[in-house]
């Protein structure tokens, strides 16, 4: 089973920015109410996408250097790299259908 894995400073440039795949990133906080709506819309996601897109969490909380980088000032934000670099930045909580097409559009565009 397939689920979004933790990253986080440290490890952000070699999982999300090196990655073969394209990636989705979850920057997200243990007590943001929206991001744990979304969280098993992202878990499910993940299983489906398994071998074609990655899944990452990371928690603001914990890693601020990387959620400034980025500028991310609302969570839950969902941003999504190809070749490391931000291809789409999703704000909010979202329906699993317009992520799936966001994701397919990346992947179309990878092929």
């Amino acid at each position: 089973m397939s689920s979004a894995m933790a990253v986080t400073d440290a490890t952000f440039e070699s999982d999300v920015l090196q990655a073969d795949e394209p990636v989705l990133v979850d920057f997200w906080a243990p007590w943001c109410g929206p991001c744990r709506m979304i969280a098993p819309t992202i878990d499910e996601l993940a299983q489906e996408y398994d071998g074609r897109v990655k899944f990452v969490k990371l928690n603001t909380d914990e890693n601020a250097v990387t959620a400034g980088q980025y500028g991310i000032m609302a969570i839950p934000a969902l941003l999504l790299f190809s070749d490391g670099k931000e291809v789409n930045r999703l704000l909010g909580v979202r329906r699993k259908s317009e992520l799936k097409r966001e994701l397919d559009s990346v992947l179309a565009g990878a092929a």
